[in-house]
């Protein structure tokens, strides 16, 4: 075969791969994107608040479609399951999931038995691209945003997923034509989004993580402080995708302590004694 014939090989394989890389997105998104479960883990997850002994209750939602979601409560956590997590009915898609998101923000708002002026948005990896979203559709109901190994975009994910299409794929931070843009159903656009979120964010980076690079969280962080000066970035040596919480140990913790008593500070009841000693002592300086 001669340089021609190697030339004509090589393009009809580059072809090739670039057609099956483009049926595959096509086809399979949803599947990349929404894993409800992990592999050789039932759907029903097995760990529960019961398993570890909390105080919890099932609460059952109705997002603005219809779709039945189930989420468990305290008195301080609601997570939230989307479509086809958990116990939850449907299917996932970016809307539904913006959707089920709202219906779980609305449902605390409506509580008596906790400070609505107090709701922190908590979101991890895809859960981080779903609250900032919520925060930025929700300014007088979020007090504040935490973001932990968040991507910038689906898109941006897409070209790292599938290399060979790249060029022809990718959120606002990236060069080339984009072409393929247009056939990502869930393209996340978190890095848009950041820059429209008025409330504090933190943002919680791990430097280990093997599947969102760790230079994503400081895109995010560098394009939300642009706009807002309330941000704050903490990163963590040693922190994977899904394990930053146990491997930054009470740093972590305290880290986030630190920013909820600076942006959701627990406002101190007064009881009728508190209040009646109060009034004696307004009598007693007039």
């Amino acid at each position: 075969m001669g340089m021609v014939g190697w030339l004509k090989a090589l393009c009809y394989g580059a072809g090739g791969m670039a057609v099956v890389g483009l049926a595959a997105l096509v086809a399979l998104q949803e599947r990349l994107v929404y894993v409800p479960v992990l592999p050789g883990i039932a759907r029903a997850y097995p760990i529960t608040p019961d398993r570890l002994r909390l105080i919890y209750e099932d609460v059952w939602l109705r997002a603005a479609d219809g779709v039945r979601l189930h989420s468990w409560s305290n008195y301080s956590v609601l997570p939230r399951k989307c479509w086809q997590y958990g116990e939850s009915d449907g299917y996932p898609s970016q809307k539904g999931i913006t959707d089920d998101a709202q219906a779980a923000l609305d449902h605390l708002v409506q509580r008596k038995d906790i400070d609505t002026s107090r709701i922190v948005v908590f979101g991890r990896s895809l859960g981080g691209a779903v609250g900032a979203v919520l925060a930025k559709n929700n300014p007088g109901k979020v007090s504040a945003l935490i973001l932990e190994n968040t991507f910038t975009s689906i898109l941006d994910m897409a070209g790292l997923m599938l290399p060979f299409l790249r060029w022809f794929i990718g959120g606002s931070s990236s060069k080339g034509p984009k072409l393929l843009n247009c056939v990502v159903r869930s393209p996340w656009s978190t890095l848009d989004i950041i820059a429209e979120v008025k409330q504090p964010i933190i943002f919680l980076s791990g430097l280990q993580d093997e599947l969102v690079p760790p230079s994503h969280m400081r895109l995010l962080y560098e394009k939300a402080f642009e706009h807002n000066k309330n941000c704050r970035f903490v990163d963590f040596p040693n922190g994977m995708h899904m394990d930053t919480w146990n491997s930054g140990g009470d740093r972590y913790w305290r880290t986030i302590q630190l920013f909820l008593d600076q942006y959701a500070p627990e406002v101190q009841s007064c009881n009728p004694s508190c209040k009646s000693e109060s009034a004696n002592d307004d009598e007693a300086e007039e």
